[in-house]
């Protein structure tokens, strides 16, 4: 499904529901308001789940329909905004927390694995620098690895080695100001001019497939990805697991929103 850009969506309706307000649920902005697109993403991930659920393809089918959602609707979103200052060699903003969904997790394991031999050939350990980066930062909150400006493991030359799967919180993190995300990541300020479609887009993808996740029975919350992978890279049943219910990751889950009142949000907006 694509947004109609007449519809108001750059509007205050869509930045609040990034914030999982319950209100939200009585406040489309029309029918093709981002709550309209929410529940047409939140179906379209539960027809994926009904007819691949149980087969290999599963992981695979909710991610490229959740990056193809993604890409088109922020292409649509974004005209006539300012060019992003994101661009290849360009990763300053990779010192900051990633989360990601379970199907995220599973994908990012399966890429490690395959790509490794050939990353160590050239004379990159990749499992090794994820593990490296978890013990430096398990446990520690937003602004505390924010604070700590650690680099993170799959940045090589500025360049990220999983760029092809990377997750939904990469992909909608961009900038106009690349000089004001330096300036950031050296402390010495705090306001950078993010595209608010990119933020936006994401989070409502995101919620979506959580959403959807959970109605399955699925394990819906998001995690720390370096601690997540480490989990996937030392169990080859994670993906099986994961599928059969279990929150196998749940070591690795961010606790800042309650997994209960994210369901309690969900729950009203498919009531609304």
């Amino acid at each position: 499904m694509v947004i109609n850009r007449q519809s108001g969506y750059h509007g205050q309706t869509a930045t609040t529901f990034c914030g999982a307000d319950p209100e939200m649920a009585g406040h489309d902005g029309g029918d093709s308001g981002p709550l309209s697109f929410f529940k047409a993403q939140h179906r379209a991930f539960a027809e994926t789940l009904k007819t691949r659920q149980g087969s290999g393809g599963l992981v695979d089918g909710l991610l490229l329909q959740a990056w193809d959602s993604f890409d088109r609707n922020v292409d649509i979103q974004a005209e006539g905004q300012p060019p992003l200052a994101c661009h290849k060699g360009c990763a300053t903003c990779c010192t900051l927390r990633v989360t990601a969904t379970a199907p995220e997790v599973l994908m990012i394991d399966r890429y490690v694995r395959w790509s490794d031999g050939r990353f160590k050939s050239i004379g990159i350990d990749l499992p090794a620098r994820i593990a490296d980066a978890d013990a430096q930062t398990r446990g520690l909150d937003e602004a505390q690895r924010v604070a700590l400006r650690l680099r993170c493991p799959y940045i090589q030359n500025g360049i990220c080695l999983i760029y092809q799967v990377r997750p939904l919180a990469c992909r909608g993190h961009a900038s106009y100001d690349v000089h004001a995300c330096v300036e950031a990541a050296a402390g010495r300020a705090g306001e950078i001019p993010y595209s608010e479609p990119h933020r936006v887009v994401r989070s409502l993808v995101q919620n979506a497939l959580q959403s959807s996740l959970r109605d399955a029975g699925l394990a819906f919350r998001l995690y720390e990805l370096n601690h997540a992978v480490c989990i996937a890279l030392r169990n080859e049943d994670c993906c099986r697991e994961w599928l059969s219910g279990t929150d196998v990751f749940a070591p690795a889950a961010v606790t800042e929103v309650a997994a209960d009142e994210m369901a309690r949000v969900y729950d009203a907006i498919r009531a609304s």
